[in-house]
Formats: C-alpha cells, sequence, structure tokens
C-alpha cells in the first residue's frame, strides 16, 4: 500500500484527476486546489496546463464519488479564482451543465455551495449572458430535482447581482413553463424566483408573463409580493470584475461602494421581443388615391385598411415618407373620425419602428399638436396616444422646443392638452434636462400659474411638481423661489405624487479630489501644518550662531547631495526669516529642531523674504513654503534623514487636511440640504395653519350668517302667526258682528201658508172693502207697482213685474195695512218703510218677498245666513204667485 501511495502522489495531476481510484482523484483536486491557491497568476505553468486542457474539467465537476466531487468543485473555484477570464472562457461551456445536473442537486450541502459558487465565479469572470444562456435548457430537464436546483441557483444568481446586470427577460419568458409543472418543488423554486423579479423589477415585470398564469397562481404571487413591496430598492451585492476595475480605478474607497448601484433608474428593458414584418406589400397600392378622396368615407376606408395593413408589434424600416405625409395632412381634416383613424395609424408607426420613426417626428407632430384644439374627447385621446408613441421614439430635448411653443397657443384647448404632454414627457422621459431646458419650462410653467382657468393653473403646477422630483430641492429651489405660498403648497402636492423614471444626480466628487492634491496642495495645506511644525518653528530661531560658525561643514554636506550646490545661495536670505521668526515666537528652541524648521519651508529661490512675511501673518505658511529647498536643513549636522521624514509627514497631512475639507464640504451640503429641508417643512406648516386659520373663519362666518337667517326667520315666522291671529280675531268679530245685525234686523220666520190663509178668512167673512184686506189702501198692487219706481232686488231679477193700476185700486198709504202686513224683513221693511214716507208713490209699508231676501242678502254680506234668507225669498215669492193667481181666479 505505501508503494502504491508514493506512486499516486508522484503521479502528475492530469493523470491523477483521470484515476480510477476515487480516492487518488479526491487527493489530486485537493493537490490542485493547494497549487492553485499559492500560484501567483495565470500564468504559472499549473494554472497553464489547465486552461489548455480545459476538458479534465467535465470529468471533475461529474464525479461519480460525491466526496471526489466535493473537492474536485473545490478545485475549480480555486482554478477560476486564479485563471481570470481565461480560463472561464474555455470552461464554461463543458462544465456548467454538468455542474447543475450533478452539483446543484448533490446531497451533500457543500457540494452544492461550491457549485453555485462556480456558477457564480463564471458570470463575474466575463460576462452573465453564457451562463443564463447554459441554465435555460436546462429548465427543461425530465428530472424535477435538477429543474428545482436550476431555479434556485438563477434566484441566487439575480440576488447577488441583480437584474441590471444579468439580463431577466430570457427566464422571465419561461417562468408560465415552470409555473405548469407537475412538481410541487419547482413551483415552489419558480415562486422564489418571481419574488426576487418583483424586488428588483417590481410590476414592470407582468406584461412579459402574468397573463399566461392561471388566476390562482397569480393570486399566491400577490401575497407574496405584499411583503417585499415595501422593502427598499435591493442592491447588488457582488460586482463583476469589469465593474471591479472601474471601482479600482476610480479610487475605491467607501465613497465608491454605490457606484454600480448608484444607477437606481437604469432602464431595464422588458419590452417583448418580436420578429419584424415587412408592411410594404400589404399596404394598398391605391391608397394615395383614396386618401385624397373627396368622400370622407373613402378616406375613413383608406386607413382602417392601412391600419390594418401595418397592426403589428414591430415593422421592418421601409420608405414610408410619403404614407406619413398623408397622415399629417388627414389631422387638418374636417372629419374627426378620418382624425382619429389618422392618428392611429401614427401610433402603430411610431411603435413598429420604433427608434426609426424618429426621422418623421418634425413631419406629424406639429400637425397633430395643432389639432388638439379639437374638444371631442375620443380624437384628443387619439392625438395623444400617437404623440406619446412619437416621443418614446426621441427624446426630450429634441421634442421640448415644439411643446414649448405650442404652449403660448391662443387656444386654451391646444394649451391644455400641450401642457399635458409634457407632463407625460416628463414622467416618461430617462435623460435628465439640462438646466436651460429646466429653466424654459418652469418660465413656461409659470405663466401657466397665472391663467385664468383652474385647470390651466393646475397643469403648470404638476409642471413644476414633475420637474421637482427629477432635479431635486437644489436645482429647483431658485426656479421657486419667487412663487407665492399657496402656490407652492399646490406644486408640493404634484411633487409628492410624481412618479418619474429620471432622476438628477450631481457629479461625484471623488474624481476631482484624486487630481486636485497636486494642485491644491499649497492652499489646502495652509490651515493644517501649523499644529505639526509649531514645535519645530522656534527651534529654527535658535538657528543663526550655527549658522555664521559651522560654514565650513555646510560645503562638505553641500557636495554630498546634489541639490546642494544650488541651495547652498539661498543659506544668506535663511538667516533673515529664522531672525525674523525669533522675533515672533520667543519659545524654548531645542538645537536638534533647528534644521526641521528650515527643511519645511526653504524657499526656491532668492524671494526667501517674502515667505517670512507669509509665515508671520499666517500660521500654517511657516511649514509648507520652506519645505521644498534643502540648503538651510543642512546646517545641522544630520539634515540628510530628516527632509524626507519631514516630507512624507507633510504629505500625510495634506491628505489629512484634504479628507477633512472634504468631509467638512460634506457636512455643510448635508446640513445646507436639511436646513432647506426644514425650511421647506416650516413654510408648508405654516401655509397648512394658514388654510386652518382662513377655514375656521369661513366657517364661523357661515355659522353667524345661518344664525343670522335663523333668527330673521322666527322673526317672521312670529310676526306671521301674529297677523293670522290678528285676522282671525278680525274674522270672529265680523262674524258675531253680522251675526248680530241679522238678529237684530230679521223676525222670527213665519209660514206664509198662514198668512195666506188668515187673509183669505178675512175676505170671506166680512165681505169688507178690499182695501182692509191686510194690504193697505194700495192692495197687492199698489205695492207691486212701488217694485217698479224703486231698485229690484236680485232676486226679482227676471221675474215678471205685476201692474195692477187697470183694476182701479187706491194708491193711497194705509199705515193699519202696513202693520198688519205678515213679511218684515229686515233692511227691506225699513228702506220701504222710508220711501213711503217720502214719496206718494208709495203703495205700502209691507214689504215684498224679493225685497225682503234682498234685504237679507244685502245684510249678510254673503255669508251662510245669508244664503238661507234668498232661500226663504225664494220660496215666498212662489208662494206669493200662487196666492196672487188663487185671488185673479176667485174675481173673476
Amino acid at each position: 500500500m505505501a508503494d502504491q501511495e508514493e506512486d499516486f502522489s508522484s503521479l502528475p495531476l492530469p493523470d491523477r484527476f483521470t484515476h480510477k481510484n476515487w480516492k487518488v482523484r479526491k487527493e489530486g483536486y485537493e493537490a490542485a486546489a493547494k497549487e492553485f491557491n499559492i500560484a501567483q497568476s495565470e500564468a504559472d505553468p499549473v494554472v497553464r496546463q489547465f486552461i489548455q486542457d480545459a476538458g479534465i474539467w467535465k470529468g471533475v465537476v461529474a464525479d461519480s464519488n460525491v466526496a471526489a466531487q466535493q473537492e474536485g468543485l473545490g478545485a475549480l473555484c480555486s482554478f477560476l479564482q486564479i485563471s481570470g477570464t481565461q480560463g472561464c472562457t474555455r470552461t464554461r461551456n463543458i462544465t456548467i451543465t454538468p455542474i447543475v445536473e450533478k452539483g446543484l442537486s448533490s446531497t451533500r450541502p457543500a457540494a452544492k455551495q461550491k457549485a453555485l459558487e462556480a456558477l457564480l465565479l463564471y458570470i463575474e469572470l466575463d460576462k452573465p449572458d453564457p451562463v443564463i444562456e447554459e441554465l435555460i435548457p436546462i429548465l427543461s430537464h425530465k428530472q424535477p430535482k435538477i429543474i428545482a436546483a436550476t431555479l434556485s441557483a438563477l434566484t441566487s444568481i439575480y440576488h447577488a447581482y441583480g437584474c441590471k446586470t444579468v439580463e431577466p427577460k430570457p427566464v422571465l419568458k419561461v417562468l408560465p413553463k415552470v409555473f405548469g409543472h407537475a412538481d410541487k418543488n419547482v413551483r415552489a423554486e419558480a415562486q422564489n424566483l418571481t419574488v426576487e423579479f418583483y424586488r428588483w423589477l417590481k410590476e414592470a415585470m407582468k406584461p412579459l408573463f402574468w397573463n399566461e398564469l392561471k388566476p390562482v397562481q397569480q393570486q399566491d404571487l400577490e401575497k407574496l409580493f405584499e411583503k417585499v413591496k415595501d422593502e427598499p430598492p435591493p442592491k447588488q451585492e457582488r460586482l463583476l470584475r469589469s465593474q471591479q476595475a472601474i471601482e479600482a480605478s476610480s479610487g475605491g474607497g467607501d465613497e465608491q461602494e454605490a457606484i454600480p448601484q448608484d444607477d437606481d433608474e437604469v432602464a431595464i428593458d422588458l419590452e417583448p421581443e418580436y420578429m419584424a414584418v415587412d408592411v410594404m406589400p400589404a399596404i394598398p397600392k391605391d391608397f394615395q388615391e383614396r386618401l385624397g378622396s373627396s368622400k370622407w368615407k373613402d378616406r375613413k376606408d383608406a386607413l382602417d385598411d392601412l391600419q390594418k395593413a401595418i397592426n403589428h408589434p414591430k415593422i421592418v424600416e421601409s420608405p414610408f415618407d410619403d404614407i406619413i405625409r398623408g397622415l399629417a395632412k388627414c389631422m387638418k381634416d374636417a372629419n374627426i373620425a378620418v382624425v382619429s383613424a389618422a392618428a392611429n395609424c401614427v401610433e402603430i408607426f411610431a411603435k413598429g419602428l420604433r427608434k426609426s420613426f424618429a426621422k418623421y417626428r418634425p413631419t406629424v407632430m406639429n400637425p397633430m399638436m395643432e389639432r388638439l384644439k379639437e374638444k371631442k374627447q375620443s380624437v384628443t385621446d387619439a392625438i395623444g396616444a400617437a404623440l406619446d408613441a412619437v416621443f418614446l421614439c426621441t427624446s426630450l430635448g429634441d421634442c421640448l422646443e415644439e411643446i414649448l411653443e405650442f404652449l403660448k397657443h391662443k387656444n386654451p384647448q391646444v394649451k391644455l392638452e400641450s401642457t399635458r404632454f409634457l407632463i407625460r414627457c416628463l414622467k416618461t422621459t430617462r435623460d435628465v434636462p439640462s438646466p436651460p431646458e429646466v429653466k424654459s419650462m418652469t418660465e413656461a410653467a409659470t405663466k401657466l400659474l397665472t391663467e385664468s382657468q383652474e385647470v390651466q393653473r393646475s397643469a403648470g403646477a404638476e409642471v413644476f411638481g414633475t420637474l421637482w422630483k427629477i432635479m431635486g430641492d437644489r436645482i429647483m429651489a431658485a426656479h421657486l423661489e419667487g412663487l407665492d405660498d399657496i402656490r407652492k403648497v399646490k406644486i408640493k402636492e404634484y411633487y409628492e405624487v410624481a412618479e418619474v423614471k429620471a432622476k438628477y444626480k450631481p457629479k461625484a466628487a471623488a474624481p476631482p479630489k484624486a487630481a486636485a492634491p497636486a494642485g491644491q496642495k499649497r492652499p489646502l495645506g495652509t490651515k493644517r501644518p501649523p499644529a505639526g511644525v509649531k514645535k519645530p518653528a522656534p527651534p529654527a530661531a535658535a538657528a543663526p550662531p550655527p549658522v555664521e560658525e559651522p560654514v565650513a561643514p555646510l560645503a562638505p554636506q553641500a557636495s554630498s547631495r546634489p541639490g546642494a550646490s544650488k541651495l547652498a545661495a539661498p543659506k544668506s536670505g535663511l538667516v533673515a526669516p529664522s531672525g525674523g521668526l525669533k522675533l515672533r515666537k520667543k519659545g524654548p528652541a531645542p538645537a536638534a529642531a533647528s534644521p526641521r524648521r528650515p527643511v519645511i519651508s526653504p524657499p526656491p529661490e532668492e524671494p526667501a523674504p517674502p515667505v517670512p512675511k507669509l509665515g508671520l501673518g499666517g500660521r500654517g505658511l511657516a511649514g509648507r513654503p520652506l519645505g521644498k529647498p534643502t540648503p538651510q536643513v543642512a546646517e545641522p549636522p544630520m539634515p540628510t534623514h530628516q527632509p524626507t521624514g519631514l516630507s512624507a509627514i507633510e504629505r500625510a497631512e495634506l491628505n489629512e487636511l484634504r479628507a477633512e475639507v472634504e468631509r467638512l464640504r460634506r457636512q455643510n451640503e448635508e446640513i445646507r440640504a436639511d436646513r432647506a429641508k426644514l425650511t421647506s417643512q416650516v413654510h408648508e406648516l405654516q401655509n397648512q395653519n394658514a388654510q386652518l386659520i382662513e377655514d375656521h373663519t369661513r366657517d364661523v362666518l357661515s355659522i353667524k350668517a345661518k344664525e343670522t337667517q335663523l333668527v330673521r326667520a322666527r322673526s317672521d315666522y312670529e310676526a306671521a302667526e301674529q297677523t293670522v291671529q290678528n285676522q282671525q280675531r278680525e274674522v270672529d268679530r265680523l262674524k258675531r258682528e253680522l251675526s248680530r245685525q241679522v238678529r237684530a234686523t230679521s223676525p222670527a220666520p213665519l209660514d206664509v201658508s198662514d198668512q195666506i190663509y188668515a187673509d183669505n178668512a178675512s175676505l170671506n167673512a166680512g165681505g169688507g172693502r178690499f182695501g182692509d184686506s191686510g194690504y193697505g189702501g194700495g192692495g197687492l198692487y199698489g205695492r207691486n207697482r212701488s217694485y217698479v219706481t224703486q231698485p229690484q232686488s236680485p232676486v226679482g231679477e227676471g221675474k215678471e213685474n205685476m201692474n195692477f193700476d187697470g183694476l182701479g185700486l187706491s194708491r193711497s198709504t194705509s199705515t193699519r195695512s202696513a202693520k198688519l202686513s205678515p213679511l218684515r224683513g229686515g233692511a227691506g221693511s225699513t228702506k220701504s218703510t222710508s220711501v213711503s214716507s217720502n214719496s206718494s208713490t208709495t203703495l205700502c209699508g209691507r214689504t215684498s218677498p224679493a225685497e225682503a231676501g234682498g234685504a237679507a242678502a244685502g245684510g249678510g254680506g254673503g255669508g251662510a245666513n245669508g244664503a238661507e234668507s234668498w232661500k226663504r225669498a225664494a220660496e215666498v215669492t212662489q208662494n206669493l204667485k200662487a196666492r196672487i193667481e188663487l185671488m185673479k181666479v176667485r174675481h173673476s
């Protein structure tokens, strides 16, 4: 056995890799890993050997023995670490599939971890696309555990590198297939991968696969999305070698860690890929002729046929100039159906041609924006969708000039729709506008804020808010400065709800910092050196005595250094500065420190005297301007080592100073930003307070007005109620008066038949005079005659007037017969009496029944008693007529 072990260890590594004994292979893998770990570069012979013989790694990662396979995966990881891009590209095509099938599905956790690390190294060393292309076909493997392992590896890859580094679209397209797998583990890993995609892409990923999932799967995923929806945006945890090189070249450090992560708004292309279709053969040959028809129906049909022909997601670029010009002409058509159809065709062309449509933008954009004056909403929606599609083919800078021109349009509808189009452009653009563009947009928006229509003012405020979201507080503060608080509050509301895809990021100050030290070495160093050079400064004051005596030793020291001869002359000039400094700083000066002072501050040439002046005025210049020349430093015995040490200290101090200055600048900027933020919050709170006070005042006034109205209503009600009561009392009084008058003037009703019988009895019994029959001297006929001369009662209208003059009755008045009259009705009776006393024509004092009824009616004033009196009078009249007829018969 010992002999065999010695033979195994003496075998070359490639032979041991392919040995039939798994133990030998395992030991070979371990030995190779050690060799790779101690190798210096990919040019090492051991590394070169395995780079050239890359096919050997296929058997290593797919070793039949799990223990040997684990070590083989470790050896591969060590090899990839040292071999770099060359080892990666030569081995990945033959190792990725075995790694997934044998390594990721291994029963040993360590082997699985090393297999995953190998995949991540393959991505790190070169680019992720080849690795993803190798992994996607494995998702169709017949073994569910391998598919699940592959999905888990993809989840780890996207979690480490992010969707900005690793293209997500190819994997998103195959998600519906794995969601439909029969194995629950596969579906579970697919859910984990989808949640990882959601962390990076949010809702933007859904158009690629969401509709192909079952509703139950969509509901389950939505529940999982809710758990990660509020998490902060993910950051790339692992960098590619190319990204690491960029970071190293830019200076590294903590500030640079976010460089690859700073592009939060980097566009991720999630558009579905379609095959481009050549639509020119499908366009009708007579399209232009039909489009120029005088009948709108023909023009509409031509546009509908064109829409059917070009309705494809992607269109092959062809000469569409004539067609686009025809569509632009249709924007001026009088029929809105033609305009809408033309706008739909423009939208399809823009989406199908994409960037190739940019050359047609000047042709169609102006006519479409001019047609925004249409009041029908369906037409403006169609034109707006076409404008949005055109904008996606171009950029904000290309469209901004025309948009700003239409913001000055005389038609309010065109101005409003153009403003809305600008807002949509700002929300969808990924290009941050330049400062001149921001200025022009804010000027236009400021004019919109002064419009008479509220919708125009709101649109202008939304432009401000969206720009604010893109550019940030620092740049927009100057543009918002002249606005009043009410408008700022409105703009702040739109700023808070705005969603944009572009964010202004000021250039990092790190690169200038690295280059600045050389040029800014002097100004930055003037502040801090006094602390370190302050102590050496007084010692220089004690240098004058030795300077004069050891003139001879200076010569050999100067000759020993190459620059001593050149710097020997300024020696005399240094004496004066040292003396001046001595007068200024009189502290104790050790002799050994005297050389340091001159070493730090020797002037480059004769202008040594001005340096001490600066040194006297500024504490830091004593240590710096004198640092270059070394001649007078040579006065002390050992100046040779001190200048070098002092220059290193100075560099360290300068670096410290620069770092501190930059740190202070950052702190100042942060404080300034915080102060601006707090100021804006204070203004916002003040505006809210003012608004609340205004609302409270308005509510108080409204309540007082309501109370006043209520008091007035109550007083009106009381007055009306009093008036009603007065009227009711008046009515009651009138009723009582009427009833009293009726009772006073009207006798109790008598039965006319009794009176008639009484009169007949008197006539028949006495055979007396007719004048004594109870009717008076004039008799009945004289009374009836009086009706002719006196006003007739209402009941008498239309009645037959009786005239008995021909009977020869006496016209004299008989008071006795009047007293015997059975009927004396109210006012009528009184009236008859008065007439009989004043006129000889009055026949008798008895009042006729009609007169009695009329008097009763007049006295009643239209009341209920009056109506009854009229009825009684009518009855009496009828009875009287019957009596008269009876008397006529008797006399005849």
